[in-house]
């Protein structure tokens, strides 16, 4: 849904409201400042931040480093690779980076930290340290990069990003900040993202833990490892960023690989309150509200961006300090606020400009069995597949040329739904991945799997 003036404008309880959650953030965690920004259908409708230098604030042009979000750029890039056809999820990296000891793990694996390669880089603390100290990939890997089997579990890994921005530059043929800057920055009007900080910008800080007294922290080029944590942004680019997490550009990619990249590809770590993650983005749970985004910790910095896509709202804070702020939870808490104080209007019902005859066919209640299932059709052209009355698998499905659609979610994802008609050209039933829906319950008419009872429905006697 398209902004208007009135979407851009919060109520005033709720400009308060955000304003004091970052108040309380910056004091309770001792930062020596704080930015923040919210988004609501696309558009920033709040800024704030809070520091320790009276009477002056950082703005949403004030860079920051953003740590980890830096992996997300580098995923949209990768999955870019992947829409053109230069690449698949389930190619294996040695095809594109041969000889560096992990050639067994699959770019898709890369993207969801699945791989089984260490968290960290071998040798000196890579975040504190010059990235000349790792000019190759194998002093990022280091001799035993491998913690578990490719595939087993999810374990975060910096260095399978490293391998995932030499991969873009091998495809590309140029630096990944190069391609990233081309490829992203640029189309989406990301002037203040940059790989190193370009003024305005905040300084790193290291605050005592038992005093109020803090220092600087080293500011050092990452080198190979820029692709996992590099990036200085603003809240006002991440914003823009954040629009297009959810909206997609035709110029940078599509909203159906970005619902890919949302999707969980695996399971959240025991003990952690994350969903999963899934294509370079984090999957997170607040309050019953699903968030997707990355969060992001170098050494003076810490940072997140948070949405919410069923409200349409998004976060991002940013603040100049080793540890202290729980940035996290303050963006899912400014999320929170927004959508709860003032949520989101819903569109119009609309009904189908034009109706397609084939569709229209399918919709009504069928049979799985016993199970009274429902399919409805959509004004943007979908059917949705769903129990009535009750739990159970839901599903949308696109429609393809061929006549047939694609599950877009759900158990069904992926999954191939069709009609099978009579010689008459009425439907028979529905076969979606060899399950067959009736138009009645275990329909005698129908090639029911096992057969019906030539005795039907009956009773006890």
């Amino acid at each position: 849904m398209d902004a208007t003036s009135e979407d851009l404008v919060l109520l005033p309880a709720t400009r308060r409201a955000l304003v004091h959650r970052i108040a309380v953030a910056q004091r309770d965690g001792r930062a020596p400042s704080l930015v923040a920004a919210v988004v609501r259908d696309g558009e920033v409708v709040w800024e704030g931040s809070r520091t320790m230098v009276e009477g002056h604030g950082p703005d949403g042009n004030v860079q920051y480093r953003i740590g980890s979000i830096t992996k997300t750029f580098t995923a949209v890039l990768v999955m870019r690779l992947r829409d053109e056809g230069l690449l698949r999820l389930g190619d294996p990296v040695e095809k594109f980076l041969p000889g560096t000891g992990a050639g067994e793990v699959t770019v898709g694996q890369l993207l969801s930290h699945t791989s089984g390669l260490a968290a960290e880089s071998p040798g000196e603390w890579w975040e504190r340290t010059a990235g000349t100290l790792r000019p190759e990939l194998s002093d990022v890997l280091g001799e035993q990069p491998f913690r578990f089997e490719p595939g087993l579990r999810h374990h975060y890994s910096n260095p399978g990003y490293t391998l995932l921005g030499s991969l873009v530059e091998a495809l590309r043929g140029k630096p990944w900040e190069e391609a990233l800057r081309a490829e992203v920055l640029e189309p989406l009007g990301m002037e203040r993202t940059t790989a190193q900080p370009v003024s305005p910008h905040a300084g790193g800080w290291a605050v005592h833990p038992w005093a109020d007294v803090m220092m600087p922290e080293p500011l050092e080029d990452l080198g190979l490892m820029a692709p996992a944590g590099q990036l200085w942004s603003t809240t006002g680019d991440l914003a823009k960023f954040a629009a297009f997490l959810v909206r997609g550009d035709a110029r940078v990619l599509s909203a159906e690989s970005l619902r890919e990249m949302r999707t969980s590809a695996t399971p959240p770590e025991p003990g952690l309150a994350e969903l999963g993650y899934g294509l370079g983005l984090q999957l997170a749970q607040s309050g019953g509200r699903r968030l997707i985004g990355h969060t992001g910790s170098l050494p003076g910095f810490l940072a997140v961006l948070w949405l919410s896509e069923a409200d349409d709202v998004a976060a991002v804070v940013l603040a100049n300090c080793t540890s202290g702020v729980p940035v996290s939870t303050v963006a899912a808490d400014l999320v929170a606020i927004v959508a709860e104080a003032e949520p989101r209007v819903p569109e119009p019902w609309r009904p189908l400009r034009e109706a397609d005859p084939v569709a229209l066919d399918l919709c009504g209640p069928w049979y799985w069995g016993t199970s009274a299932q429902a399919v409805r059709l959509t004004y943007d052209g979908f059917l949705e597949l769903g129990p009535v009355g009750g739990n159970g698998r839901a599903a949308r499905f696109r429609p393809e040329p061929d006549g047939s659609w694609t599950g877009l979610n759900g158990y069904y994802a992926g999954e191939r739904l069709q009609a099978v008609r009579r010689p008459d050209g009425s439907v028979s039933h529905l076969d979606l991945g060899s399950f067959v829906f009736t138009r009645e319950p275990y329909d005698p008419g129908a090639p029911v799997p096992g057969g019906v009872d030539p005795q039907g429905w009956r009773g006890i006697g």
